[in-house]
């Protein structure tokens, strides 16, 4: 993969990758600076509800107020491109719109933001580069195909956790290992009490959003990587929930293993985290029955088997999302996308929920996500997390309890709700999920 060198010529003979970014909050902002930096690409456009964002990120970087154009019009958002002025705008649907640009970045973290914002892109086939994994594992399989069929790339970033555990899932499959579980580190454990107001405080000490964090602190977040792992890859989760074990990096390989090898996994082919001393990283664990390949990893200073641990010890957010954008121009590829639901989020009460109470956006003091099996969120009609913000309870829901289609009401007016509709209809003709679906490198036949 000669990334890089593309990215040389292509700044050399003046035709960079010009991105467009809807979001410019912690994540989206520090995306900027990136491009900022290389050759070969630049952030050229950037939408926010709150323009004083971007305008700041772009001060940040030096970049004179002459030479940024404020504008929610098309036709002078095309004119300030072509003379290579930098367009910021409250109207993140006009990025997907621009003819100067190849790519679009979505970083809300919001579902209803982020359904849009791919549909339109797919619509005007431009590349759309998620970060915003919470609508992947909503209506990821439908944008998926829908950007196949128009010839641009679909897919979520790479330095999200579930882009770069999947490239150490291809790595492993691409050399004949069996995978046994793939996940990532967690660096605390989950509080199921969190909310906004409970983590202001350290929120606002670290720079980032409370109810984001709140969202990360609640186990929402986790739920929504692993699910996005588990519907590109195949893999699942043994039990709802995942089992989350407080174990360091070396003693991965002897819990996140089949029980009947001392491990706690009813099953190989698995989705997990830790909580023990393994986040910011990711892993995969593999085994081989070849006795010559294990003296070689033996030899490798991989341990003596039969499982052994390839460990990531860091994935850099944002800072790696450019790698995405460039290999979705450049060669027309995904980093990860969900395939097929072979696990949902589903949305348990954080508090006693009361008929008419409209709940808020994930992270809030209202419910959290629980990663299960599709076929059994279909079967307790489980409301998929990404479905859930400004949904109306319609029975009392106790602490604990899932939101179901028969005690909660999704905002049906909203377009990630339709999506979904859409999305259901299509894999409702299709056969339902079955382990034969996928080959043994985990790809959709």
């Amino acid at each position: 993969m000669e990334l890089y060198e593309h990215l040389q010529r292509w700044e050399a003979e003046g035709r960079p990758i010009r991105v467009g970014l809807v979001g410019c909050g912690q994540m989206g902002s520090g995306m900027v600076h990136v491009t900022n930096q290389m050759v070969g690409m630049d952030t050229m456009a950037l939408s926010d509800l709150d323009i004083t964002r971007p305008l700041n990120t772009l001060k940040a970087m030096g970049v004179p107020q002459s030479q940024i154009r404020v504008t929610n019009k098309r036709g002078e958002a095309e004119d300030a491109l072509r003379a290579g002025q930098y367009v910021v705008t409250e109207d993140a649907l006009l990025l997907t719109q621009l003819e100067g640009l190849d790519a679009v970045v979505e970083a809300t973290g919001i579902t209803e933001i982020g359904s849009k914002v791919a549909w339109n892109c797919i619509l005007h086939r431009k590349h759309v580069i998620m970060l915003n994994v919470e609508t992947d594992v909503t209506v990821g399989p439908l944008l998926h195909r829908l950007a196949r069929q128009a010839g641009c790339v679909y897919t979520a970033a790479s330095g999200d956790e579930p882009g770069v555990c999947k490239m150490l899932y291809d790595f492993a499959g691409t050399l004949g290992f069996e995978i046994v579980c793939l996940g990532k580190g967690k660096n605390n454990s989950i509080d199921f009490n969190a909310t906004p107001e409970s983590c202001q405080e350290e929120a606002l000490a670290r720079g980032m959003n409370p109810k984001m964090l709140a969202a990360f602190k609640d186990g929402s977040k986790t739920m929504v990587e692993l699910a996005a792992m588990s519907n590109a890859t195949g893999l699942v989760p043994d039990v709802p929930g995942m089992h989350g074990p407080q174990v360091d990096v070396p003693d991965l390989n002897k819990v996140l293993i089949p029980q009947e090898d001392g491990g706690i996994l009813s099953r190989s082919g698995c989705v997990d985290y830790s909580t023990g001393k393994v986040a910011p990283g990711v892993f995969v664990i593999v085994t081989s029955p070849d006795p010559r390949i294990r003296v070689d990893m033996k030899f490798l200073s991989m341990g003596d088997g039969p499982y052994y641990t390839l460990y990531r010890p860091y994935h850099l957010c944002n800072v790696e999302t450019p790698v995405s954008i460039a290999e979705a121009v450049i060669y027309g590829e995904n980093t990860i996308v969900s395939k097929w639901l072979v696990s949902e989020v589903a949305a348990i009460a954080k508090r006693d929920l009361k008929p008419g109470e409209v709940v808020g956006e994930i992270g809030c003091a209202d419910f959290f996500g629980r990663i299960i099996l599709y076929e059994e969120a279909h079967a307790q009609r489980a409301i998929p997390l990404g479905l859930v913000p400004g949904g109306k309870i319609l029975q009392e829901i106790a602490r604990g309890e899932m939101l179901t289609e028969g005690n909660f009401a999704p905002d049906s007016s909203k377009f990630v709700y339709k999506l979904r509709q859409m999305q259901d209809a299509q894999l409702t003709m299709e056969r339902p999920w079955s382990n034969d679906r996928w080959d043994s490198g985990g790809n959709e036949w």
